[in-house]
Parts: structure tokens; sequence; C-alpha cells
């Protein structure tokens, strides 16, 4: 007969839970390795969080020129 698995403790499920939120799994030369998440704004990359919803005065102020775009239509 095999050994059962013990259950986790709760606090071992906490720190199980954080782990995830930090952390994903993905394979490199097929291993697996753990990376840290990228990070999010509302479910949406950061970059994508700044296109959508900076204005140009901040862009600016902030050296984001790049995502600054002319709406003039000269």
């Amino acid at each position: 007969m095999t050994k059962q698995k013990r259950k986790l403790t709760p606090v071992e499920k906490a720190k199980k839970k954080q782990r995830q939120k930090e952390y994903m799994t993905i394979f490199i030369n097929g291993k697996q390795k753990r990376v840290k998440r990228p990070q999010t704004i509302d479910g949406m990359d950061v970059d994508e969080f700044i296109r959508r919803n900076a204005d140009p005065i901040w862009l600016h102020q902030n050296e984001l020129w790049e995502y600054m775009t002319d709406d003039e239509g000269s």
C-alpha cells in the first residue's frame, strides 16, 4: 500500500495561494521554471493601462512620448 498524502494546514494553504498569485510556471528548455508574474493594473498590462488612461500632459511630464498620438489630423 502507498502512503496517503497529508492535508495542508491553513498556514500552508495561505502560503501556497500567495505563491500562486506572485509566480507563474513556464517551460524553458523542457523544464518547468517559476518566474514572477508581470505587473498588472485592473487585470491589464501596465503599458496598456497607460496607453488607455493617460492624458498628454502626464505623458509629457513622465517622458513617455512614444505613447502620445497626434490627434490634430493636419
